[in-house]
Parts: structure tokens; C-alpha cells; sequence
């Protein structure tokens, strides 16, 4: 579509940014809600972050995504800061205001719950324990996602135990922290299984789990997209779990600056996922 000088702006800034889905995935609603308006995706060195940002803004962008490696800095150059990106201690979405200040956001717990509840509606958080694998920073928007929405037990593993219980001590959660080579043991009873790791992922490690001992009803995720379904899912789903995959966490993260941005709480559909997959 053409652009008129009314046209509203944003972007993703990265580096590198060539990887980013989000200029796609914008494009598509921008198309799909008919919007006058372009989304870029902006190369920019770690050193050059704050000029860039204060140049978007000054030159009438209405924010930006922000990803690797600036989320922490987008914190320290924020006017403000929304209490869910203060207790991640990242950011992935800025906000420009018409006042000239900076809000800054992190969508990826809302992205990773919206997922969960779209691909499972039948899911209830507060039905039991959750088992989260990982302790990045997926992880620390997960726990925050989940213990928000009452799960009333999280139990934590990651390879390296101290990064855990480090994040475990960090936040308000109901989270107890268990050993790497326990991990097939603490899916007994539990109510959701999160992977946030990169275990895997296309070109990484399998994710060695037995989840015999998994209820079947419980639920299954994995925040990895690449491929679609892991390996974890696919055992999930051949013992009779439901399984939500991770690619729409990074569909729904997206919505909230789409909306700040651009005016329209834009919708994940089917369309919207197999548009991005080809990519």
C-alpha cells in the first residue's frame, strides 16, 4: 500500500535485526486492517542505541520492538517503565508519547499466556502445579505469567541449579527449585510442562525428558518455534497430552505494541501463523 505523510511508524531495532520475524509479522496486519503506516526493521549497534531511539522518536515514530542485544538498555533510557518490564528487568517494546517521553514494556509473559490460553482453552492455571524448564530470560516472563495467573506451584529446573534458585530468590512466585537430573521425576502430577530453553531447537540438543509419568491431561509447551513441534511435543502429544507450540507466543507478544503503535488490537489467526511460517 502507499504511505501518505500521515503515516504512523515503528520498528524493530536489533543487531543483527535480519532474523526478526516482526517486520513480517507486522506487515501483515498493517495490510490485513488496511493502516497507513510502516513497520522497519532497524539495525543498530549497541553503542549507538539511545542516539537511535531518541532520533526514531524525534522523527515522529510511535515506538519501537526492541531485541538483542539492547532489552536492557531500553530499560535505562525509559521515561517510564511498566511494572511487568521493572520485574523482568528487560524490554521488549518502547512507547513514544506525544509529551516526548519513552515508555517502556515487556509482552513476552502476555504473549506466552495469551498462547497458552488461545492454543488450550480448556486449561485452567490454577488446576495444579507447573514444571518450567530453563531459568533466561523466557524463563523469568513465564514464572511471572504463571504466578500472576495462580498457578499455585511452579517447579524449577535448569542445567545449572544456581541460576534457579538466583531466579527463584528474585521473585514473588511460588516456585521451588529442583535438580536438572530430577526432572522426569516432578512431572508427577503436574498440570502444565514449559519448556523455555533452546533444547530443541533446529541446530541445538534434543530435550532429553521421560514424561511417562505425566498426567495425561496435562498440558505441554514449548516456547521454541523452530522447528515447530520439538520433540518434546511430539512425545507429549503421542502420550495423549495436549501440546501448544511456541510460535504463537511470539504472535501474541506482538499485539499490545501493535495497538500502542498503530491504533488496532490486531487478531492471531490461523492466516497469521501459516503467513509467518513461510517466511
Amino acid at each position: 500500500m502507499m504511505l501518505s505523510g500521515n503515516a504512523k511508524l515503528a520498528g524493530v531495532i536489533g543487531w543483527p535485526v535480519s532474523h526478526s520475524k516482526s517486520p513480517r509479522l507486522h506487515g501483515f496486519w498493517l495490510d490485513k486492517y488496511n493502516i497507513d503506516g510502516a513497520y522497519l526493521p532497524l539495525a543498530v549497534k549497541p553503542d549507538e542505541f539511545e542516539i537511535a531511539v531518541r532520533g526514531l522518536h524525534a522523527a515522529g515514530f510511535r515506538g519501537v520492538n526492541v531485541t538483542v542485544p539492547h532489552k536492557e538498555n531500553a530499560l535505562k533510557i525509559a521515561d517510564r517503565v511498566t511494572e511487568r518490564a521493572a520485574k523482568i528487568g528487560a524490554s521488549n517494546t518502547l512507547v513514544f508519547h506525544e509529551d516526548g517521553s519513552i515508555e517502556a514494556d515487556n509482552t513476552d509473559g502476555f504473549g506466552f499466556y495469551e498462547n497458552l490460553t488461545h492454543g488450550a482453552p480448556n486449561w485452567v492455571a490454577s488446576d495444579g502445579p507447573a514444571v518450567v524448564l530453563g531459568a533466561g530470560g523466557a524463563a523469568r516472563a513465564v514464572l511471572i505469567a504463571l504466578a500472576k495467573a495462580g498457578v499455585p506451584e511452579i517447579r524449577l529446573m535448569n542445567r545449572t541449579r544456581a541460576r534457579a534458585e538466583n531466579l527463584a530468590e528474585e521473585l514473588d512466585a511460588p516456585i521451588t527449585v529442583i535438580d536438572w537430573d530430577k526432572r522426569n521425576e516432578a512431572l508427577a502430577g503436574c498440570n502444565l510442562l514449559t519448556n523455555t530453553t533452546t533444547l530443541g531447537m533446529h541446530g541445538q540438543e534434543l530435550l532429553e525428558i521421560d514424561i511417562f509419568d505425566m498426567p495425561k491431561t496435562a498440558l505441554v509447551n514449548d516456547i521454541v518455534y523452530v522447528p515447530l513441534m520439538t520433540n518434546l511435543l511430539e512425545k507429549a502429544k503421542a502420550h495423549g497430552c495436549a501440546v501448544v507450540d511456541g510460535l504463537g507466543m511470539l504472535l501474541h507478544q506482538a499485539r499490545p505494541g501493535f495497538n500502542a503503535w498503530f491504533g488496532t488490537d490486531p487478531v492471531v489467526d490461523e492466516d497469521l501463523r501459516q503467513f509467518v511460517l513461510e517466511d
